[in-house]
């Protein structure tokens, strides 16, 4: 056995990005996830790890495309820069996975946060911003899926095994048998409490299932595995377990302002709920709204004249061809009638261009950084991921503005 000194100081690079992240993340108010923390001096327990190194970890793992927390657990242990950020301090992957999926409520007010700065520094403007949203697959199989039928058997068949192995629990004596048994009762526990939260989606998942003329197209499906993640149509044409993630950027410095998370198959539900999201956060309404078509409607351009911004989003063909899309219809409101003359302007549709090198632009490099498919289940760890990638890229901006 060879005890090394080792000089982590030294061997990383002075122009490392984990120096870069540590920085960031010194700057941040972290009081609310210090508050959190139960293991106090003078009490029982062992010292909890600064929320400092497990957010500069995960912000360094996620420049790096790693997602997984066992991974940045090897990293801390044969990576310089992972051990640089630890400062000596021991990092498990449980410890890790933890700090990020059930923190959703405090990411979400650090990404505040890292807005807001920018906003006083005059750095980001909120006048001119951009939605675009992307399929992320789920951690789910299709073949999880069941129709209430089948939910309510194997709720019934798992309930009597509870049982069964609580009585057998009671019954022997045997330490060792215990323990198994205890072990098969508690995945038996975990497996009924996904099952009851699939039935709970399931009434949801028949809405969506009602046709116009109130006939069921299909029988709903949910899967016990991910209870609310649903069956999406993917940007290859094929049809896979996803959620739906929606983000809002600024146009003038590709900062993520907003972003949502949910199981809904169309686009058409979020525009309003982004904007009352930036209202919420930073109290303020962009006057302009750059979105693709699948993610405005009618409805949604009312409702977003109605706070002051126009929508920018691309005319849709009429179904006669006599009728170009930009004619006016004899139904349409004010604020219609000013969309289309808007998007059949050419300044109109170069404004619309900066959309492509905004939205679509930071969906890439949010894929490029790994999400294209997650590795939790439920949409509040889905949206815990997200939103580490959404502060991930604003440490980056911020770096590029300053």
């Amino acid at each position: 056995m060879r005890f090394v000194p080792m000089d982590l100081e030294g061997m990383l690079a002075g122009d490392h990005q984990a120096r870069a992240v540590w920085a960031f993340v010194e700057c941040l108010d972290l009081g609310e996830f210090e508050a959190r923390i139960q293991s106090r001096e003078g009490s029982a327990g062992r010292p909890a790890i600064d929320p400092q190194i497990l957010l500069g970890l995960w912000i360094l793992a996620t420049l790096d495309g790693v997602g997984a927390a066992r991974e940045i657990e090897r990293l801390c242990t044969q990576h310089i820069a992972y051990q640089w950020m630890c400062g000596g301090v021991n990092v498990n992957h449980h410890t890790l996975s933890d700090f990020r999926n059930l923190s959703s409520d405090l990411l979400n007010g650090l990404l505040t946060q890292t807005v807001a700065v920018l906003i006083e520094q005059g750095l980001v403007e909120m006048k001119r911003v951009a939605q675009d949203g992307m399929k992320v697959r789920a951690s789910a199989g299709a073949s999880s899926f069941r129709t209430r039928k089948r939910l309510k058997e194997m709720d019934k068949i798992v309930k009597e095994q509870v049982e069964v192995l609580a009585k057998e629990i009671e019954n022997d004596a045997g330490a060792g048998a215990r323990r198994e048994q205890s072990a098969r009762k508690r995945e038996a526990e975990r497996r009924q409490k996904r099952i009851r939260q699939a039935l709970k989606e399931m009434t949801e998942a028949e809405k969506r299932k009602q046709s116009n003329n109130g006939k069921k197209k299909t029988e709903a499906r949910v899967s016990t595995t991910d209870p609310t993640a649903r069956v999406m149509k993917m940007a290859d044409g094929g049809f896979r377990p996803a959620y739906n993630v929606h983000l809002t950027t600024t146009t003038h410095s590709r900062v993520v302002v907003a972003v949502e998370v949910n199981s809904d198959g169309t686009d058409l539900q979020t525009m309003v709920p982004l904007a009352e999201q930036l209202e919420e956060r930073f109290e303020a309404r962009p006057s302009e709204w750059l979105a693709d078509g699948g993610c405005s409607s009618l409805d949604n351009i009312n409702q977003m004249s109605d706070r002051g911004c126009k929508v920018f989003s691309p005319l849709r063909p009429r179904r006669n061809a006599k009728h170009k899309p930009h004619e006016p219809r004899p139904t349409d409101s004010e604020a219609v009638r000013e969309w289309r003359q808007r998007m059949s302007s050419d300044s109109g549709k170069e404004i619309y261009k900066e959309r492509g090198s905004t939205a679509e632009w930071i969906n890439a490099q949010f894929r490029g950084r790994g999400l294209g498919q997650f590795l939790v289940r439920g949409a509040k760890k889905a949206l815990a991921v997200v939103l580490m990638h959404a502060i991930t890229n604003n440490m980056r901006r911020s770096i590029a503005l300053a």
